[in-house]
């Protein structure tokens, strides 16, 4: 049987995979590695919200206890795409784990969002499978997510407003702020 280290973006997108994973009885665990979440408040809070969400499921898990915010930062800002930097770092963090711990592959839970780029998480994934020689086990879990929304909601779970990386924050604000002004306008 195949064992799986899935790199957790947080619970709340843990919750499908971690359902399909035991409908399917397939050996797997959790691994919450996130050095993009800005600030480091939301970071603790995405961690308390994923702690309970796998403690409440009996699911194994692993936590970076590392926040390396600075790290992130200057290398992410070389990038022409901010999230391929953003998956790049956590996939390499899974995979390294994955073989330490004796896993044969290593995923991702980032594949439930429908507002992450999901060719380029596969293409990334595959490229450190090939580097590091473990398996990266790509799968579409986007038909979980309006069931994942629900079911945290009735849970109670934190469900964070934003990706997580400070420019995903930044365009949220900038986003709300764009509506509120009205055309015709200037100063």
């Amino acid at each position: 049987m195949m064992r799986i280290l899935y790199h957790a973006c947080c619970g709340v997108c843990s919750l499908y995979p971690v359902k399909v994973m035991r409908e399917e009885n397939i050996d797997f665990a959790l691994y919450y590695a996130n050095p993009n979440i800005h600030p480091y408040k939301e970071w603790k809070e995405r961690k308390k919200t994923f702690v309970a969400m796998a403690e409440s499921r009996h699911v194994t898990y692993y936590i970076e206890k590392e926040y390396p915010l600075e790290e992130f930062l200057k290398t992410q800002l070389h990038y022409d795409n901010r999230c391929e930097y953003c998956y790049q770092s956590r996939l390499t963090l899974a995979a390294d784990l994955a073989l330490r711990e004796g896993y044969d592959a290593f995923s991702t839970t980032l594949t439930i969002s429908p507002y992450q780029n999901l060719e380029l998480i596969r293409r990334i994934g595959e490229r450190i499978a090939n580097e590091k020689g473990i398996a990266f086990y790509f799968r579409d879990f986007r038909e979980g997510f309006q069931w994942a929304q629900e079911t945290a909601e009735v849970e109670g779970l934190y469900r964070q407003k934003y990706c997580g990386c400070i420019f995903s924050e930044r365009d949220r604000y900038m986003k709300r702020k764009k509506k509120k002004v009205t055309g015709g306008e200037s100063s």
